[in-house]
């Protein structure tokens, strides 16, 4: 896509334009003028500088009855009365000072009044005279504000044959169902005109971060054969009350000439927060949302004008923005499932050169619950991988190490683990893989390995699913917490202490107890109350506890109580399975990295030779 504005000259320009004008004036005209200036002086400094040869050029004014002359370096012009002197001549000889007649050229007060005061002040009235026809001019008037901060800064792009299209969007086919049918109303309203239907007047698009907000605006306006216009919200945010509204106003006229048209405003939650409950302050956002509203739904309506949004904070948007005449529908863009992530990995695959036995399938089960973005960056971190191993093309085993890059950063080469370290890591990981493989419900191992990562982790366990999962029972995130503490479980089977390492299982197994208890109903005190509301879901989800300080006790009793019974499972596990956990940690200890497949021959009894 290309841009149609043409850019304007920023403000600094102009201001560089004076700065270098007055560096002028104070550099070369106010010296000139000030070492031209005349001094007066006696006639015995005159002889004194003429005998110490101090004097360049004299000029002897009979007339006016005087005698201009300059020091050697010509810098200074002095002033004496004539006196009777015979020598005069003979020791300007013998001073080596011209006086054959020269006129020496004198600076004029008049001009010199001009050039130090006058023209300085003309300069800066002519600049100021053309900076406010251009403000003027930017701001649409003499009305506008100043500065031209009225203005919408608004990129406008039209149809591109190399722009990003609809086939370059992989794994949100509702998403572009529904952003397909603005399209073909542009193209052709009169379809949907002879039965009556309208189309939405705006299009919000929720989800994640990475999940291709953004990248499927940039669809439509590569598929759409009308202007597109693209601004962020926190554009119209500005420091003067009153700009972020004029700047509303400048986009949607800039709009409505153009129409049929689509206008993009990323990240719409900067200028669309909930208003009320804020006391004095600048108010400048709330004036530019009520602009927003009126705009959108207003007493003019904007024909062929379609607005679509993104966000990933729906839930602090203002109710009037998000009722129907103004937001009329909704588009979730979620993260992709098993499907679409296999769809969105062989799209950005399409970039890079890879080899024909590929496994995209198996990638995208490991790459459970990546978005759009991480999926992308996988791709390219095993790009980068072929390179450094001098390669021509990418393989299986650069896409898997790209996943763990992404999940737990780069190896570390130059983490050296002692001998007793590395014993205890090896039990540690082999008390994650066999509390899973000892328990139904659990996902498989796929890896399992000691070697320390950049985020600093000194080994980890992966497990893999064989498909996606929508939800999740009891039984399941009980396992999944006994498998959290398998680790420190294995610590304490094995060695009779606990180390640091488990501090990342701990928090985990945590959360998930917690999270039964207070969002899911999974306790026998509290039945299907909600003790805990989610706010910012997109964002991490912040969870809040709604209950009184008694229910609050009462809730750390059960998840302690949680954890505390599936941590006595884990060590019951281990215990009972001693032989094999001895086995599998000497075979990890030796190997450093073992595959799933290793670990399950290991566990049914051969280990392989």
């Amino acid at each position: 896509m290309h841009e149609v504005k043409t850019p304007k000259k920023p403000l600094i320009f102009y201001y560089i334009i004076v700065l270098l004008i007055m560096m002028l004036l104070n550099f070369l005209f106010v010296p000139w003028m000030s070492k031209r200036q005349i001094i007066e002086t006696d006639y015995s400094t005159f002889i004194s500088m003429t005998e110490s040869q101090d004097v360049g050029q004299v000029e002897i004014q009979a007339q006016e009855n005087q005698i201009l002359f300059t020091n050697k370096d010509g810098t200074v012009i002095y002033k004496t009365g004539m006196v009777n002197d015979p020598d005069l001549t003979q020791r300007l000889y013998d001073s080596g000072a011209k006086f054959s007649g020269e006129i020496i050229e004198q600076a004029s007060p008049i001009v010199s009044f001009l050039v130090t005061w006058i023209l300085p002040i003309a300069i800066f009235i002519a600049l100021g005279q053309y900076l406010s026809r251009k403000m003027m001019q930017n701001a649409g008037g003499p009305n506008s504000m100043m500065f031209g901060m009225g203005k919408s800064s608004a990129k406008v792009y039209v149809q591109s044959t190399e722009g990003i299209r609809f086939a370059d969007v992989a794994g949100e086919d509702e998403a572009k169902e529904n952003l397909t049918e603005i399209v073909e109303y542009l193209h052709n309203p009169e379809k949907y005109k002879e039965i009556g239907a309208s189309m939405p007047k705006g299009i919000l698009l929720v989800g994640p971060p990475g999940t291709g907000k953004t990248m499927l605006a940039k669809a439509v306006a590569g598929e759409s054969s009308v202007p597109f216009f693209s601004i962020s919200g926190s554009e119209f945010v500005e420091m003067f009350v009153g700009m972020g509204a004029s700047k509303v106003r400048d986009l949607f006229k800039q709009a409505k000439e153009k129409a049929p048209c689509i206008v993009f405003i990323d990240e719409i939650d900067a200028v669309g927060e909930k208003r009320g409950g804020k006391l004095g302050g600048n108010d400048e956002r709330e004036q530019t949302l009520n602009q927003l509203l009126t705009e959108m739904d207003g007493f003019e309506g904007n024909n062929g004008v379609v607005i679509l949004a993104a966000t990933n904070r729906p839930d602090s948007l203002d109710p009037a923005l998000l009722r129907p005449g103004r937001f009329d529908r909704r588009v979730p863009v979620e993260l992709p499932d098993l499907k679409g992530r296999e769809e969105i990995l062989r799209v950005h695959a399409k970039k890079v050169k890879i080899a024909d036995n590929i496994d995209f399938g198996k990638i995208a089960r490991m790459a459970s619950g990546a978005s759009g973005a991480e999926l992308a960056n996988i791709v390219n971190e095993a790009a980068l991988r072929a390179v450094r191993d001098g390669r021509a093309f990418v393989q299986q085993a650069d896409l898997e190490e790209s996943i763990e890059v992404v999940i737990a950063g780069y190896q570390r080469k130059n983490a050296i683990l002692t001998d007793e370290e590395k014993h205890i890591v090896s039990y540690h990981e082999i008390g994650h893989a066999l509390v899973a493989a000892k328990q139904s419900h659990s996902a498989p191992v796929q890896k399992i390995t000691i070697v320390p990562r950049t985020s600093g982790a000194l080994g980890y366990t992966m497990q893999v699913d064989d498909g996606d999962h929508n939800l999740m029972n009891k039984t399941e995130l009980e396992n999944k917490i006994a498998t959290l503490t398998g680790g420190r479980a294995a610590e304490e089977v094995v060695f009779g202490s606990v180390t640091t390492g488990a501090s990342n299982d701990i928090e985990q197994a945590t959360k998930i107890a917690r999270a039964m208890i207070t969002q899911y109903g999974m306790s026998d005190g509290f039945d299907m109350v909600a003790l805990e509301t989610i706010s910012n879901q997109y964002l991490g989800g912040d969870a809040s506890l709604a209950c009184s300080p008694e229910t609050q006790t009462a809730i750390d009793k059960q998840v302690v109580a949680l954890v505390k019974q599936q941590h006595a499972k884990a060590v019951q596990i281990l215990t009972e399975n001693r032989d094999k956990l001895d086995e599998l940690a000497k075979y990890l200890y030796e190997k450093e990295t073992i595959t799933g497949e290793e670990f399950m021959n290991i566990l049914e009894g051969g280990e392989e030779k």
